[in-house]
């Protein structure tokens, strides 16, 4: 399955890395409802299978999660886009990258890969109507070359879904 480019990676900091382990114990010893992380050896990278909570318009439907670490987690955001085929979604794009303020702006080194997928639910089971969002077109074309969602300056201007 094709993958997204990731940003240049750097290997982890210790912190980083000492961090990642605990959560992934965390994650293995009570996973968030609705997602499965798959298991590699790279702690890096975590691929996250999602399951559409029941009762939305997204139930049952399976879509993955691709979640990267950098160098200074978590004091900066890992970079997380869906892999194909991305969820029809007003504040997802077709190439994967979510419009989600926590991604980016809002982050905090509080927040874990569970909030972060508990909060991607919640945005897929609070949707009312599968589309994409009206300018996925014109910013799928300007994200070719692998750029990052990181380096987008998003406008986060809707919060109803």
């Amino acid at each position: 399955m094709a993958s997204s480019a990731a940003p240049s990676q750097k290997a982890l900091s210790k912190i980083a890395c000492k961090r990642l382990q605990k959560e992934l114990v965390e994650w293995q010893m009570s996973p968030p409802t609705g997602f499965k992380h798959k298991v590699t050896d790279n702690l890096q990278r975590w691929i996250i299978e999602v399951i559409g909570a029941p009762g939305t318009l997204y139930a049952n439907e399976t879509y993955q999660l691709q979640v990267d670490f950098p160098e200074h987690y978590p004091m900066e955001s890992p970079q997380v886009i869906f892999l194909p085929p991305a969820p029809l979604h007003p504040h997802i794009y077709s190439n994967g990258h979510i419009c989600l303020d926590i991604l980016y702006d809002s982050w905090s080194p509080a927040m874990t890969v569970s909030s972060i997928c508990i909060s991607i639910l919640s945005m897929l089971s609070s949707s009312t109507e599968k589309q994409r969002p009206t300018d996925n077109d014109r910013y799928v074309k300007n994200c070719k070359n692998g750029r990052s969602p990181k380096e987008t300056r998003w406008w986060f201007h809707d919060d109803k879904v």
